[in-house]
């Protein structure tokens, strides 16, 4: 594996940045152009809008902005690949001739990743972790780009929950290998709130330093989730504190980014928990 960090998990480019691993925690910001977001936050494809608020995540000091145009919140309808698409494309290209940042496309399918890189894109997000459509990680090795791959399933039954989250995860990974994607090219995320009961996700996060033995850097998605509503008995506006509380604690067992929607505040979170779990004595 090329470029190893002290953390052994390597580095890699994403656009013209590079992501050191081990290093610090990097913040995704989250540009949903959906009509239905579960947040509430969905610009539904508007193009200045997405612009504007990427401006405002970066100026809060995003490392990353992440674009879909499916929700995935519970319940919701599954759209066309030419509705996916009119949604991120252009918001895609707008970001791309405006900012200097590198651009994530949340998708499972391939040919709005294709389309998404066209536009600008520089890394793909995977929700269903190759499961749905093993071409994306064809694709990812094609144009030598990152890819996130997420644990998801229909239904919340397993016989032995984080082993099972662990195997499904590393079935991902070695999908990507064989299809020629770089080892240090491969990020996996739990999936907090897909698949899993409120239960389910509080253990995961209880116990998210085994999937370190995975050996891959690891994003975690847990900002505004339901659990954090249904343990706090909030609405999605109102779970800052609560998505700080993961955050902080996911750092400190092991995630390499975390996805959010409130960047100002995750960032500070991040930079304040980054000091206390990555703190070296003074020379």
């Amino acid at each position: 594996m090329k470029g190893l960090t002290l953390a052994g998990l390597g580095t890699i480019r994403c656009g013209n940045t590079e992501f050191l691993w081990g290093e610090r925690t990097y913040v995704m910001g989250i540009i949903n152009v959906t009509p239905d977001s579960f947040s509430g936050d969905g610009l539904a494809g508007n193009a200045e809008a997405a612009l504007a608020q990427a401006k405002r995540f970066i100026a809060d000091g995003a490392d990353i902005l992440d674009v879909g145009g499916e929700s995935t919140r519970p319940g919701s309808s599954p759209v066309s690949v030419e509705e996916e698409l009119q949604r991120v494309i252009r918001v895609i290209e707008h970001l791309a001739a405006e900012l200097n940042v590198p651009i994530s496309v949340d998708t499972y399918k391939v040919e709005v990743a294709r389309r998404a890189i066209s536009a600008g894109a520089h890394m793909i997000n995977d929700v269903w972790g190759l499961k749905h459509d093993p071409a994306l990680a064809t694709l990812a090795a094609e144009k030598g780009l990152p890819i996130v791959l997420m644990h998801n399933q229909v239904g919340t039954q397993y016989n032995d929950l984080v082993p099972d989250v662990i195997a499904s995860l590393r079935a991902s990974v070695e999908t990507a290998l064989k299809a020629g994607v770089p080892e240090e090219n491969i990020i996996i995320d739990p999936g907090i709130g897909f698949g899993k009961t409120k239960d389910h996700n509080l253990e995961i996060m209880n116990r998210l330093r085994e999937f370190k033995g995975l050996g891959r850097p690891m994003l975690l998605g847990t900002s505004r989730k339901s659990t954090i509503g249904l343990v706090l008995d909030l609405p999605p506006d109102q779970r800052v504190e609560g998505t700080a509380a993961t955050v902080a604690i996911g750092i400190a067992n092991g995630a390499d980014i975390v996805r959010v929607h409130d960047v100002k505040e995750m960032v500070r979170v991040a930079r304040m928990s980054d000091a206390i779990v990555r703190w070296k004595p003074p020379l």
